[in-house]
């Protein structure tokens, strides 16, 4: 098959997956992926998309490796280095001998070299899918970042330990002496010139940029290039672990840019925009190539008629349980043995817990699939590989076992830390921001002007309308109550002005035939106020018919009678939004509540902004008003940063929230002051 339409359809899957994704949130994003992969692995029988592992390592591994380095935190991983390199050097090894007896054991035809090969490979985990987890799940933040840590450096040494089993396999030959020399030059060699090569680049950078090479875009571009030239560098020229390298340049690349950050904002934007397509794009489409593989890995194990499928099945589960232990004794032992040592430091005492949630986030990934399917077919001597189809059952097996575990226990092992995070931070994301766009919007009210007033209604409709699509995205007890009291007003309101044209018809003020189409508008908007999906597209549907009737009957009347039924209409229509706020102002003056009063204010700047609409033409929308509604923008943007100062220094917000909300403002800045500069 073509590879242009190959990375076509895995891209048009990582979208589709994506949405699915939106509409069933509790199924992590990755089994909806292996589960697309699956699909098209059916439906593509004879075309099977295989990939190496030296170009898995290449392609995915080292870019996602090295902007994890970028992004780790230097402090966590200096405060918990113990814990970080002994699961990702020590449990490796620990599972890689343990596992290895226990499935020759086991399973007594996989040899004690290919058994070690399958545990090696099982001991790496994958945090891709424990992220899309945890976007879910409030999982403790030591936790996470353990398993992040130590995802950094794990694969480098599970690949190596599967590297030297497989070549013991192969060649029935193994010396301790020469793995464990290869293993620490790997290493060190390996950290090494991930320093070195990632301080080569960043000062090629700086030399450029001294050189008048300050085009942002080509910065960008070299550091999107960086994992890739010195993973290639590195195991191609040093035979070092190209893995431990990419990790390295990441947390030097960080340490020498967060202090130049400022100077080359324009840079990072664009650099860091660039990395989160790129890392969408790779995490996704890993998961779908491990589904892709799924049928190749277990196909053969199902239809040899030596291997017992239940029983194959059975070890798949033993096997998972086994590592699942010695996982769990290690984190519980380990964090046993630090308490003890350290008695006079402020140190966790070991948790049965913690040691179950950090089992349950050891998932295995994509780098476990693509590994398994290097093993070869057939050993020096011209024999088959002893057991190959078994072992990918095996491996293929565990790895979505891992996902499927942690799917489901992790939740409800989170459940309190979830409640206690709901409880700590007073409002959430969204609340926040519609808390800042009010704010903001009351702001440009006190900054209107008769000359700047249409610019004014024109910023503040879309501040509205930015509320509304966040309100209505992400539902929340606080949301559902402001929308309730919302739509019960303007019903209001509706009914206000259905009264106001009843009382013209019977004193015969207004056509039958008029008041029957001004009815008929009425029924549509109060089916628009509906949540209900068939409203929406049925309001949307019949929209687009009525503009189409307009945009004939326009060309079809005569110009001037046309535009007097135009202007008698608009008379009309603002009559009746004058009834409709006459209406809400008197309920404004019963109400004592404040939020009603607020919801009745914003109910009636939508009537006025309706007839201020109905009063101007749309033309009459110059240059000096887009000026004035820059202007009035920018001043916005001081306010809605003022707003996240105030509920910051108040203690609604936290530290990260309030991150979280500058970036998001700087991103509507970036979008709407943008002057596209070449």
């Amino acid at each position: 098959m073509n590879l242009l339409l190959i990375i076509l359809m895995l891209l048009l899957c990582l979208l589709i997956s994506d949405v699915i994704s939106h509409f069933i949130p509790f199924i992590p994003t990755a089994l909806i992926q292996i589960g697309l992969g699956l699909g098209i692995a059916f439906i593509m029988k004879n075309n099977a998309i295989e990939i190496e592992t030296e170009w898995f390592l290449l392609l995915f591994v080292a870019p996602l490796l090295y902007d994890d380095g970028r992004h780790f935190s230097r402090e966590n991983l200096w405060k918990m280095r113990e814990n970080i390199f002994g699961n990702a050097i020590i449990l490796v090894l620990l599972t890689t001998v343990l596992g290895g007896f226990f499935i020759n054991w086991l399973l007594p035809y996989v040899p004690l070299a290919a058994a070690f090969a399958l545990a090696a490979v099982l001991s790496p985990t994958d945090p891709v899918a424990v992220n899309g987890i945890a976007s879910r799940v409030h999982i403790p933040t030591k936790v996470l970042t353990l398993v992040r840590g130590e995802s950094l450096i794990n694969d480098a040494s599970g690949l190596v330990a599967f590297n030297y089993a497989i070549a013991a396999v192969v060649t029935g030959y193994f010396s301790l002496r020469d793995a464990a020399l290869n293993f620490t030059y790997m290493f060190i060699v390996g950290a090494l010139m991930g320093l070195v090569l990632g301080l080569l680049i960043d000062w090629i950078g700086f030399i450029l940029r001294k050189k008048g090479i300050r085009d942002a875009t080509f910065h960008s571009l070299l550091q999107i290039l960086t994992p890739f030239i010195i993973y290639i560098t590195t195991e191609e020229i040093f035979h070092a672990s190209g893995v431990i390298a990419v990790v390295v340049a990441g947390i030097a690349h960080a340490a020498i840019t967060e202090h130049t950050s400022t100077m080359l904002a324009k840079e990072k934007v664009i650099s860091e925009n660039v990395w989160s397509v790129l890392l969408f794009a790779l995490n996704g489409v890993i998961f779908i190539l491990l589904g892709l593989n799924i049928p190749l890995s277990m196909g053969d194990a199902v239809e040899d008629v030596d291997i017992n499928n239940w029983l194959a099945i059975a070890a798949v589960l033993v096997i998972w349980l086994t590592i699942f232990v010695i996982r769990f004794v290690y984190s519980y032992l380990s964090t046993a043995i630090q308490h003890v040592i350290a008695k006079n430091k402020q140190t966790d005492a070991p948790s049965v817990k913690t040691s179950l949630l950090i089992s349950l986030t050891g998932v295995r990934g994509a780098v476990t699939m693509v590994a398994v399917l290097s093993i070869p077919t057939l050993l020096d001597s011209g024999e088959a590989f002893p057991q190959r189809s078994l072992i990918l059952f095996i491996a293929t097996g565990v790895i979505l076992v891992t996902l499927l575990v942690a799917t489901l226990f992790l939740p409800l092992l989170c459940r309190k830390e979830t409640a206690e995070s709901k409880e700590k931070d007073q409002i959430d994301f969204n609340s926040a921001i519609i808390k800042i766009f009010l704010a903001t919007i009351n702001r440009i009210k006190q900054e209107t002007t008769p000359e700047n007033e249409m610019a004014a209604y024109e910023l503040i409709s879309e501040y509205k309308r930015m509320v509304k699509r966040i309100q209505a995205e992400h539902n929340s007890p606080e949301t559902d109550a402001y929308l309730l009291k919302l739509n019960e007003l303007k019903l209001k309101g509706l009914r206000a002005e259905a009264g106001y044209l009843e009382g013209l018809l019977e004193n015969d003020q207004i056509d039958k035939n008029v008041y029957e189409k001004f009815e008929a508008a009425l029924d549509r908007r109060e089916e628009a106020l509906s949540n209900d999906v068939r409203f929406s597209v049925k309001y949307f549907l019949g929209k687009t018919l009525r503009i189409w009737h307009q945009f004939r009957r326009k060309y079809k009347q005569d110009p001037e009678r046309l535009m007097e039924k135009i202007a008698n209409v608009k008379e009309l229509q603002t009559k009746t939004f004058q009834a409709a706020i006459e209406s809400l102002e008197q309920e404004q003056q019963k109400t004592e509540n404040k939020t009603d009063a607020d919801i009745i204010n914003a109910v009636i700047m939508g009537y006025q902004g309706m007839i201020r609409r109905l009063s101007m033409e749309r033309s009459e929308f110059k240059e000096d008003d887009e000026e004035r509604k820059e202007e009035l923008r920018i001043k916005a943007m001081d306010s809605e940063r003022q707003e996240i100062q105030r509920m910051y220094e108040a203690g609604e917000i936290s530290k990260e929230q309030s991150k979280k909300l500058r970036r998001h403002i700087n991103y509507i800045e970036s979008a709407t002051l943008d002057d596209n500069e070449e």
